[in-house]
C-alpha cells in the first residue's frame, strides 16, 4: 500500500482529531480555573457574610450591654467596675445569653486604655495593648477586621488551613437615650469567628467538583478515543480498497491489453496451423498406401493439436466467453467431473474422497464453464501428486454461497511461488501455458464468486465460493 497516498488521505482526520484533544484538555484546564475562581469566590463572600454578622451582632451587643449593664451598674454601684465579681458576674451572664446558639468563639471587651476588661479566656482579663493597630483604628470609630490562618504553605495555598479565624473590632459607643444619634467611644469589642469547617466545606465543594468534571471529561475522552479510533479504521480501509481497487485496474488494464495481444497473435497463429494438421492429415492418407510404416505425418497432426490446445487457452485466457446463466446444482457438476477423470483416476492410483452437502441449493451459474473450471483444478490435483494419492471435495452451503473445497495430499505450494500462482504464463510444469489458475479465476469471478488456494495438511487446498443468485 502507497503510505505517502495514505498519509495524504488521513492528514485532515489527524488535524481534527488533535483539534478535538486539544479543545478537551483546554476545557478541562479553563474549567479547573473556573472552579477556582468560583472557590477564591465564595471564600470571599463567605468572609463578607462572617465579616457583616460580626457586626451586626457586635451592634446588638453593645446596645444590650450598654442598657442593660453599664446603666444598671452605674445607678447600683455608682461606676461600672468589672473587677467587681458581682458586675463582671452580671456582665458574663448577659454577654453568653445575647451571644447563645450563635457561633462565636472568642468576646472581648477593651477599655479606653487597650485593656482587657472582659472576655471569655479569663486568663486575658487585665491584659494591655494586644489589640493593636486594629484597636487603635476601633477607638477612632471604625470597624476593622482580620483573617488569621494557621497551617503549612500547602494548606494554606489550597485554601484549607488548621485554623482560619476572623477577628472583627467593632467600637462601643455611650448610646444618649432620647437621641438617635451615637455617642463617643468608651470601649472596644473583639469578636474572633471560627472559619476553618466552612473552609473545608468550601475545599470540598470545589474537590467535587474537579472530580465531576475529571469524570465528564474522562468520558468525553473515551467516547472521542472511540469515535476517533473507529474513523481512523474508516479512512484506513477507505485507503487501502481505493489502493486495491487502483491496482485491479491497473492489472485488468494489463491483462485487458496482453489479451488483445495474445488473441491477435492465437488468430494469426490459428489459420496456417489449420492447413498445416489438415495437410499432414492428407500425407498420411497418401504415406500410409506406400509406408505405413511412417509416423512423421501421426506426429505432425498430434503436435498440431497440441499447439491448437494452447491457443485455445490462451484465447479463453484473453476473451472469457460470455456466460449462459441457467438453474444448475453444483454436486452435479462435480459428479459429472469426477465421471470424466474416472479412468485416469482408477489408471493413476487417485482416490476421491466426497463429502457433498444434500441441502446445496441450485445457483444460477453456466454449468459448462464451471465444468471447465473445476476440472482444471482437479487435474492441477493430480498433477501434484505424481504417484496417486488422495482428493478430498466437499461442498457447504452458509451466508447465501455455496462454498466448494478441493484438498489434495500432493505436499502444498512453496512459499516461495505462493505469490505467483495467480500470474499469467508462470508455470512449475515441464508442460503447460500457466494460464489454467488464472482462466479458472476468471470463471468464478465473472460469476460473482472468489478463489482461494492455501496449504493445508501437508497439502494444497482450493476453496471456491459462488452466490445463490447472480446480480444483473
Amino acid at each position: 500500500m502507497n503510505t505517502n497516498e495514505t498519509d495524504d488521505n488521513t492528514k485532515p482526520f489527524w488535524l481534527v482529531k488533535y483539534f478535538t484533544f486539544s479543545s478537551l484538555i483546554v476545557i478541562f484546564l479553563g474549567t479547573i480555573i473556573l472552579s477556582m475562581l468560583n472557590t477564591h469566590w465564595a471564600r470571599s463572600m463567605q468572609r463578607k457574610k462572617i465579616e457583616a454578622y460580626a457586626v451586626a451582632i457586635a451592634k446588638n451587643l453593645d446596645h444590650q450591654i450598654f442598657f442593660q449593664f453599664v446603666i444598671p451598674a452605674a445607678i447600683v454601684f455608682g461606676e461600672v467596675r468589672l473587677s467587681n465579681p458581682k458586675q463582671f458576674k452580671r456582665m458574663d451572664k448577659l454577654v453568653r445569653n445575647a451571644l447563645h446558639n450563635l457561633q462565636i468563639d472568642v468576646v472581648n471587651v477593651y477599655n479606653e486604655k487597650n485593656q482587657i476588661v472582659y472576655s471569655f479566656d479569663k486568663t486575658l482579663l487585665g491584659k494591655e495593648n494586644l489589640g493593636g493597630a486594629n484597636y487603635k483604628n476601633a477607638v477612632s470609630g471604625k470597624t476593622v477586621s482580620k483573617q488569621i490562618q494557621r497551617g503549612n504553605f500547602f494548606e494554606i495555598l489550597l485554601g484549607i488551613p488548621k485554623e482560619s479565624k476572623i477577628v472583627t473590632f467593632v467600637p462601643m459607643r455611650i448610646k444618649p437615650s432620647l437621641s438617635s444619634k451615637t455617642g463617643p467611644v468608651w470601649g472596644v469589642l473583639e469578636i474572633v469567628q471560627d472559619l476553618s469547617d466552612d473552609y473545608k466545606s468550601i475545599f470540598q465543594f470545589q474537590i467535587s467538583v474537579v472530580i465531576t468534571c475529571s469524570m465528564v471529561m474522562g468520558v468525553l475522552f473515551l467516547v472521542m478515543l472511540f469515535v476517533v479510533k473507529r474513523g481512523e479504521g474508516i479512512i484506513e480501509n477507505r485507503a487501502k480498497e481505493r489502493i486495491r481497487l487502483k491496482e485491479q485496474l491497473h492489472r485488468a488494464e494489463h491483462f485487458s491489453s496482453l489479451g488483445e495481444m495474445v488473441a491477435g497473435i492465437s488468430h494469426e497463429i490459428r489459420n496456417p496451423l489449420g492447413i498445416i494438421r489438415s495437410s499432414a492429415e492428407l500425407l498420411k492418407k497418401k504415406i500410409v498406401r506406400t509406408d505405413p510404416s511412417n509416423t512423421i505425418p501421426d506426429i505432425i497432426i498430434e503436435e498440431a493439436s497440441r499447439l491448437n490446445n494452447i491457443i485455445t487457452d490462451f484465447l479463453n485466457f484473453a476473451k472469457p466467453k460470455q456466460l449462459n446463466l441457467l438453474h444448475c446444482q453444483i454436486n452435479d457438476i462435480l459428479e459429472k467431473n469426477i465421471s470424466f477423470l474416472s479412468s485416469q483416476i482408477n489408471d493413476q492410483g487417485f482416490a476421491i474422497n466426497k463429502n457433498l452437502s444434500e441441502n446445496i441449493p441450485e445457483i444460477q451459474a453456466d454449468s459448462a464453464m464451471l465444468y471447465q473450471a473445476f476440472l482444471n483444478i482437479l487435474i492441477n490435483s493430480m498433477q501434484a501428486m505424481q504417484n496417486g494419492g488422495k482428493i478430498q471435495i466437499e461442498t457447504r452451503f452458509n451466508d447465501s454461497n455455496v462454498n466448494i473445497f478441493f484438498t489434495d495430499s500432493g505436499g502444498g505450494i512453496p512459499e516461495e511461488i505462493t505469490g505467483k500462482i495467480w500470474d499469467p504464463f508462470f508455470t512449475t510444469k515441464e508442460k503447460g501455458t500457466g494460464l489454467g489458475l488464472g482462466i479458472v479465476r476468471n470463471i468464478i469471478e465473472s460469476h460473482k464468486g472468489s478463489i482461494m488456494i492455501h496449504n493445508k495438511d501437508g497439502g494444497a487446498r482450493v476453496v471456491v465460493k459462488l452466490p445463490v443468485i447472480q446480480g444483473e
